[in-house]
């Protein structure tokens, strides 16, 4: 086959037009060939001749979009050195655009014989592999504009292809699954209607069913075992041809932005599918293993701070160039908005400890490109001191685990500190204010893919995993959960009474708590997976959203909350509430928040562990926000409070019966409707029902000036009393 010399740079199968330029990474190697298969599985090997900064490339002439590739390295097969090379296994490019086919399990893809680990196994591999597909990489994107929306607009839905989309009656039956029914406009009308503007998608860079669990009869659902960082997943795509699936994942993105619903990636770039030293040959072990991956010091061992085997080495070079050209590629070809790394202190981890000044931090903060979208850790791993919440680079926003722990544990009743709750609901500034960010930076979650869904967390005390074939073993044992007296389904109406209430209240703090609320799918529908906490492997009816089965009552509450929330800037400052009274640019200083007793009075310091029957207010001021809007009007909104009772039993809570008060409305009551008035007066004892939540909203008298309301009030009686925010180690909530 006649070749041209092609370039080191970019790495990948680039398709010009006229033919295809191939370039892969490998320090190690002794010889590099490209692999390229017939229509009928035939193989043409083409060397790599030419090397740059040990880069082997060469370009091919008339290789079009669909040709399938793989490659074979040779080197020195020394595992005790860290070196596995081994011609016989064809090995997937790391830089693969698309990908067709899946692993078959057994003996060929693994580098060693079955029984010693430090053997060579020399069996060829070609036919139990999968391969990289070339791609063309035009797409008429038609005019598509990024939503861009502010983090302090943003709601979040986080959701899995398959399980939002395989049940639902308005989607053809060959559609679902796929990135497609993602677009389709029954999603998009829902994902609409509860008000969300991001949907972060699960992963779906290429992945591999784990041989362990095909044998279970089971599936990697989940999709946490990359094996390619720029392929969308082959099996999501509803097209036949492997060269399509690119195409029909940006006309999924072109939909949802059509929408102004923004395209969020849960990214894995922790670890690969090639697990420990015990796993298969599939890229990069055999490309250049050592670079790639981080060992231990028996250099026949990989590092582990994931819980899978293996991490990838982030203090190697060509590793960070790996996942930079990745995340550009999936912003500038693919356009999407934003990405949630999993497992993101490994990538913090060079050396030993989680560094937040690592190089890969260093590189997203002066990327042009990544910088400027939106970047979510999950700030945890495994290893010791993975647990890293509050603690990334400013420019980063975290999954808050504090916040959903601490929002379970109030629900549910459990002694802890209101001043925790307090400083959850209003942005968790003790975590993210020493960092310079913003609340913000909080991404707010009560239940997520790991975890009961929100029907679950109010319908099981203990997990009910033994679906996953682990004898129960698996899945966290810690659920902050509660079953209301019955384990599980029930007809028992109190009990159904008291689990619709759980979830409401779930809901509304969620989507009234400052910071970037995030919602899991099917969670506003009433989901269950029968009690299961990790429901990793069932790719089946356990975990896909029964639409027909929706609960409609809770649905239209989630759209409502949602509504209140767009509607009402107070409920998304981008900045920390002050505590005190703080000067507008017009009018006489106002206190922009105030803690308040059942009694009607302030939260004095020696309160907030006192507990209240766990009960508390807070008077959010709607004057009292100290930011301007996208014309540069200062934002002004009415005034709100919020009434908590996590207790068991009911209470009056005294309206505040303050100089000027306003009316009152009744906007939310999560313990249901009713019968006596909406409207509430100053002086008024309002009943709060055990385990629910108020919501009031100013209800203007016309008698008064505008200035002159609760809002002076309040801060006129703070000047003469206590400080009326939480205890300093709350920071200003």
């Amino acid at each position: 086959m006649h070749t041209w010399p092609g370039s080191a740079y970019p790495l990948g199968a680039t398709f010009d037009g006229g033919g295809t330029n191939f370039g892969l990474f490998s320090e190690g190697a002794e010889r590099v060939e490209l692999c390229l298969f017939g229509a009928r599985g035939g193989e043409t090997r083409v060397p790599l001749d030419e090397v740059d900064a040990f880069v082997w490339h060469t370009y091919v002439p008339n290789i079009q979009p669909g040709q399938r590739y793989g490659y074979r390295v040779h080197g020195p097969y020394d595992p005790a050195q860290g070196l596995r090379f081994n011609p016989a296994k064809l090995l997937l490019d790391p830089y693969a655009k698309a990908v067709e086919g899946q692993i078959t399990w057994g003996q060929p893809v693994f580098g060693y014989t079955f029984g010693d680990p430090d053997s060579r196994n020399d069996d060829d591999s070609a036919a139990d592999m999968m391969k990289g597909v070339v791609i063309n990489p035009y797409f008429d994107w038609a005019g598509d504009r990024r939503p861009a929306t502010p983090y302090a607009e943003t709601f979040i839905y986080e959701a899995h292809v398959r399980g939002l989309t395989m049940r639902h009656p308005a989607i053809p039956e060959e559609m679902r699954g796929t990135y497609s029914a993602i677009a389709h406009p029954a999603i998009i009308d829902h994902l609409t209607k509860i008000g969300v503007t991001a949907i972060e998608l699960m992963p779906v860079h290429q992945f591999v069913d784990d041989s362990v669990l095909q044998q279970k009869g089971l599936s990697n659902y989940w999709g946490y075992n990359t094996i390619s960082f720029f392929a969308p997943h082959n099996r999501y795509a509803a097209a036949g041809d492997a060269g399509q699936q690119v195409q029909e994942f940006k006309g999924m993105v072109r939909a949802l932005h059509s929408a102004g619903i923004e395209v969020i990636l849960d990214v894995v770039y922790n670890h690969t599918a090639e697990g420990n030293h015990l796993g298969p040959t599939l890229s990069m072990r055999g490309i250049d293993n050592a670079a790639y991956y981080k060992l231990e010091e028996d250099r026949r061992f990989y590092t582990d701070y994931t819980g899978t085997g293996n991490s990838l080495n982030v203090r190697s070079p060509h590793s960070l160039q790996l996942i930079m050209d990745s995340l550009r590629y999936w912003v500038l070809d693919m356009h999407v908005d934003g990405f949630r790394f999993d497992l993101a202190s490994a990538l913090a981890r060079e050396f030993y400890d989680v560094d937040r000044l690592a190089t890969f931090f260093e590189l997203v903060q002066q990327d042009p490109v990544v910088s400027q979208v939106k970047l979510i850790a999950e700030p945890w791993d495994v290893g010791p001191g993975g647990y890293q919440v509050g603690n990334f680079p400013p420019q980063w926003t975290e999954w808050n685990g504090k916040y959903r722990d601490t929002v379970r544990d109030f629900w549910r009743g459990e002694p802890q500190a209101l001043g925790e709750f307090a400083s959850r609901l209003t942005g968790s500034s003790d975590l993210y204010e020493h960092s310079g960010r913003r609340p913000v930076a909080s991404v707010n979650f009560v239940t997520a893919h790991d975890g009961f869904t929100l029907r679950d967390l109010v319908s099981y005390v203990s997990k009910h995993n033994e679906a996953n074939g682990e004898d129960n073993h698996d899945g966290a044992d810690d659920n902050r959960s509660e079953n209301f007296g019955v384990e599980g389904p029930t007809d028992d109406p109190a009990v159904l009474t008291d689990r619709a209430r759980q979830q409401r209240n779930f809901i509304a703090t969620l989507l009234l708590s400052q910071g970037v609320p995030m919602l899991l799918h099917g969670d506003e529908l009433g989901r269950t997976q029968q009690g299961n906490n990790n429901a990793y492997a069932q790719d089946n009816e356990l975990t896909w959203v029964d639409w027909e089965a929706a609960d409609r009552p809770l649905l239209e509450f989630t759209a409502a909350m949602a509504r209140l929330r767009r509607d009402h800037p107070t409920f998304r400052r981008r900045r920390f509430f002050e505590g005190r009274p703080v000067r507008r640019e017009e009018g006489a200083p106002v206190q922009d928040i105030a803690w308040l007793r059942p009694d009607g009075t302030l939260m004095q310091p020696e309160d907030w562990d006192s507990g209240f029957g766990r009960a508390i207010g807070v008077f959010l001021n709607g004057l009292g926000i100290q930011e301007r809007d996208r014309r540069g009007e200062p934002i002004r909104d009415r005034h709100f409070i919020i009434l908590f009772n996590g207790g068991d039993d009911g209470i009056d809570f005294h309206v505040p019966e303050v100089e000027y008060s306003p009316n009152w409305e009744i906007v939310i009551d999560t313990a249901g409707h009713r019968a006596d008035s909406a409207i509430v007066r100053p002086g008024d004892d309002i009943r709060l029902e055990a385990r629910s939540l108020i919501l009031l909203s100013e209800h203007p008298r016309v008698d008064v000036e505008p200035d002159h309301s609760v809002a002076a009030s309040l801060a006129a009686l703070a000047a003469v009393t206590t400080p009326v925010h939480a205890p300093k180690t709350e920071a200003r909530t």
